[in-house]
């Protein structure tokens, strides 16, 4: 009894502290520019309104993303960050927050690559997502290798395994689709899946 509620309770804080931490940190972001320019808006406009806070959140989230579509706009930020990098206890939080959001991000060259199905030494198909292709060199010579993530109960959450190249097998699903199947427990798969292997011939298997 004690070993299913401590199982139920550790799965349970998993899900839930991310879940604490996501909204803590909205509503701080957010209370953070209603209080940085609340006065402001109440000295021009001679009353205070709530809720200007959230709309300059998003224009500055929008803002940003617009700066860093943008060619000198991207090198500006790049320039503010390699700065910004160089106070220790700046880096040591803002560096592995941003590499675990640009993993999932679509709009990361060196994030989630694509969604690959592999099958594990029991004799399990593991689905998980192409992080990494990358050589080994050995006495038998150089052999491709890849590094897939296979998330565990949270996304954020999972495994590294090392597979050689040739046994990955490629659904014809993308990273978002993928992501989505994950988080359902495999709710969102669809009934037939196309897989496609590294040459052009496509065969279709039943999941």
């Amino acid at each position: 009894m004690l070993l299913w509620l401590r199982r139920r309770f550790i799965a349970g804080f998993f899900v839930t502290v991310p879940l604490i931490i996501s909204v803590a940190a909205l509503v701080w972001i957010f209370d953070f520019f209603d209080g940085l320019m609340g006065p402001v808006y109440t000295r021009l406009l001679g009353r205070e309104v709530p809720g200007l806070g959230v709309l300059t959140t998003i224009a500055f989230v929008f803002g940003v993303g617009v700066l860093t579509t943008n060619v000198i706009g991207r090198r500006l930020l790049h320039t503010a960050e390699s700065y910004l990098l160089r106070v220790p206890v700046f880096r040591t939080i803002y560096a592995p927050v941003k590499q675990l959001l640009d993993a999932f991000s679509p709009e990361s060259a060196g994030g989630l690559k694509r969604v690959v199905l592999v099958a594990s030494r029991d004799g399990r198909w593991l689905l998980g997502f192409l992080t990494r292709e990358f050589t080994v060199e050995g006495p038998s010579g150089v052999e491709p290798m890849i590094a897939v993530y296979v998330p565990t109960n949270n996304l954020y959450l999972g495994d590294l395994h090392i597979f050689p190249a040739s046994a990955a097998r490629y659904p014809d699903l993308t990273v978002e689709e993928g992501v989505r199947v994950i988080l359902t427990g495999g709710m969102a798969m669809a009934g037939r899946v196309r897989i496609g292997p590294i040459s052009e011939d496509a065969r279709e298997v039943h999941l």
